[in-house]
């Protein structure tokens, strides 16, 4: 919880206590269905945690509006983000369907009333949202293919509707194979956070 609150002073007690209720609960769930790896566990608030909430430093979703987490997996970083944003919707999808089981235990556990979890893929939702945030699933040009269709077309952020992804690697590399090359913008992550985790981690930005 150390890390947490040295980002992000403003956090209310009431979102403290969920984040202080989050980890060892992902804990206990990885033991049993394998989300993260065992090596990660032990570093599950920088790594996972303050990971997902890079996003959070760069778009400051808005109330009522509705965030398609893709790909979610172990509920990354579509559960740290609900926390740290109450009056926004989320909608974690996933295909596999043991993942999103835990991810609806754990959401069920916290009380979380502003998540949805769907075990689907996105191409099989009807799912309209403001923004998609991702981490780690595919390259750039697929999850643009994937999930234009489900982007609302009123935009009411700093940033008009797109895709939030947390990646690492060559961004230019990919950002080539994007069709109609639309707008898009990077921040390393290290400029949020000073640890050495994130030497190659960014936020990437795709305007939709």
């Amino acid at each position: 919880m150390k890390k947490i609150q040295q980002y992000f002073p403003e956090l209310t007690d009431k979102q403290l206590g969920l984040f202080a209720a989050f980890m060892p609960l992902f804990t206990e769930w990885n033991e049993q269905i394998n989300m993260v790896s065992r090596k990660d566990i032990n570093n599950l608030e920088v790594r996972h945690v303050l990971h997902s909430l890079a996003i959070a430093k760069f778009m400051p979703f808005n109330q009522g509006a509705t965030i398609m987490d893709l790909g979610t997996g172990g509920g990354f970083p579509g559960i740290p983000l609900a926390i740290f944003f109450p009056e926004t919707e989320f909608i974690l999808i996933d295909s596999r369907g043991k993942k999103i089981m835990v991810v609806k235990e754990i959401v069920k556990a916290l009380g979380l009333t502003n998540v949805k979890a769907i075990h689907g893929r996105a191409e099989e939702t009807k799912v309209k949202c403001d923004f998609v945030v991702t981490r780690a699933v595919a390259k750039m040009d697929k999850l643009f293919n994937w999930t234009r269709r489900h982007l609302k077309n009123k935009h009411t952020h700093i940033y008009p509707n797109g895709i939030i992804a947390l990646k690492g690697g060559d961004i230019k590399a990919e950002m080539k194979l994007v069709a109609g090359k639309p707008y898009w913008e990077m921040v390393e992550i290290r400029d949020y956070f000073d640890e050495s985790e994130f030497e190659d981690k960014k936020v990437v930005y795709l305007q939709m």
